[in-house]
């Protein structure tokens, strides 16, 4: 009673022989007879020749050989059955090597898609990618946001990680991304670096290494953090209580915030690095990349083999682009003529309506067949106009009448125009461009449109044969 003993425990050892002796090791008798003795080399065999076969689904081919033989509930049994003999006979398992890191050594970088968050931009779903870079001693991390894996966006999320460290470490470690290296040979097994890639990583002194072909465990630093990350960003966005945002810039400070609480944990180790980290260039790389291009006879510039359209008055000029991330600038004489959104995936052409409305307008007939007619559909609501007006009037009448209706949007403004046209397809109603036109709000300082008089020479008439009769008869007289 005074040791807290129940009466049990204490029957227990008194009922012991020696209660100070080790424990006896388990038993190595069974209790009841084996089920699965005479099935068991067959097992083995299977196991033997395919090791990643799952118990269970060698269990339900053991139920369909041998009907009315194994009852569900034996399930459990053969599961560690197998798991024994996989311990005992199966393949030898991947070793994970620890390893020892230098302070201010290695910066690795890598992506990683962001599509399960869920994010949205003003409610409409945001695909991205973040270009994540990360100090394999200290953990230390930083993350960009891009649009695809390039070298652009290696550009971006390296020299973005560098300016908030503030330092530089001695080489940058990326796996064989297609950004970086290239294939020398065409079986694939070695890859060499882009002069492009080898030209960043010397502008800040870094050493260019990669991995070996399909081992991204030798990055394995970042690939953990890419999961380390998402799973902060999803707690964060839980207690947020949305994953939408009003815009990018909102989204980045969202993002900057959620790293500069994980890196405030890793402030010690962070100091030990750059206490051997050398300081950052005197310049910095610009965001995008310059190229020079002449305009083709049908408007178009050709940018890393994507079309993109330009204004008319450009054709058979050389223009200044500069590809960024996000965008791309045409230049004429110095002066910014015109900028696009940069091609996603594999999309082969950028076009932009009002570039070549006006072209257009003048050959309504090369509408039918044109290469890109599907871009000049902005969205389903001008998509629904066309139809409906190609079901009423005819092809030839329709693309007319849509040509129109393009130009009024190129020169009073897409959105204006959209929700006009949106309202008339809501009520059912039959219009053309006039009666959009007549709907489209007129700017303060506009001139009024004034409205002809419709003259009536009637009365004139009436004058003159008045004045013909009264001529008339005294010469009769």
């Amino acid at each position: 009673m005074k040791a807290g003993m129940t009466r049990k425990t204490a029957a227990k050892y008194l009922r012991m022989e020696d209660p100070f002796a080790p424990p006896r090791a388990g038993r190595d008798w069974r209790t009841r007879p084996d089920p699965f003795a005479e099935v068991w080399p067959e097992v083995a065999r299977m196991l033997q020749s395919a090791p990643e076969l799952e118990a269970r689904a060698l269990f339900e081919h053991l139920q369909g050989q041998h009907p009315c033989r194994f009852a569900d509930g034996q399930l459990r049994t053969f599961q560690r059955r197998v798991q024994e003999w996989r311990v005992l006979h199966g393949p030898e398992r991947e070793v994970f090597f620890d390893q020892e890191h230098e302070p201010g050594a290695v910066i690795q970088m890598d992506w990683t898609h962001m599509d399960k968050l869920g994010i949205t931009i003003g409610g409409q779903a945001y695909r991205h990618l973040l270009c994540h870079t990360v100090l394999p001693y200290s953990n230390w991390e930083w993350a960009a946001r891009c649009q695809s894996e390039s070298l652009l966006s290696a550009r971006l999320g390296l020299q973005a990680a560098l300016v908030h460290l503030g330092r530089v470490p001695k080489v940058l470690q990326i796996d064989n991304s297609s950004a970086a290296t290239h294939q020398l040979h065409r079986d694939g097994s070695e890859r060499g670096f882009n002069p492009e890639f080898l030209a960043l990583a010397e502008h800040f002194g870094l050493e260019a290494r990669t991995i070996n072909i399909a081992c991204p465990n030798e990055n394995g630093d970042a690939e953990s953090a890419h999961g380390h990350l998402k799973r902060r960003m999803a707690q964060r966005l839980l207690l947020r209580g949305s994953s939408d945002f009003a815009d990018e810039a909102a989204y980045d400070a969202f993002l900057a915030e959620v790293m500069r609480e994980a890196n405030a944990a890793r402030a010690s180790r962070v100091a030990e690095e750059l206490k051997v980290m050398r300081e950052l260039p005197s310049t910095l790389l610009p965001d995008y990349e310059e190229l020079e291009v002449r305009v083709s006879s049908r408007s178009f510039i050709r940018v890393k083999s994507v079309s993109y359209s330009v204004p008319a008055r450009l054709i058979g000029h050389r223009v200044r682009v500069q590809v960024t991330e996000k965008e791309v600038r045409v230049y004429a004489a110095r002066e910014l003529a015109c900028t696009m959104p940069r091609a996603l995936g594999q999309q082969p052409a950028v076009v932009d309506f009002r570039h070549i409305i006006h072209q257009l307008i003048r050959k309504p007939g090369a509408f039918a067949g044109y290469r890109y007619r599907q871009a000049l559909f902005p969205g389903p609501v001008w998509r629904q106009t066309y139809d409906r007006w190609q079901a009423q009037q005819g092809a030839e009448r329709a693309d007319r009448q849509y040509l129109h209706l393009l130009k009024l949007a190129a020169d009073d403004g897409q959105p204006a125009v959209e929700a006009i046209v949106a309202r008339f397809l809501e009520n059912g109603a039959s219009f053309t461009p006039e009666d959009v036109r007549q709907q489209l709000p007129r700017p303060e300082g506009a001139p009024v449109a004034l409205s002809m008089p419709v003259v009536d020479l009637s009365a004139y008439d009436q004058l003159l044969e008045g004045h013909t009769t009264n001529q008339e008869v005294p010469h009769a007289a």
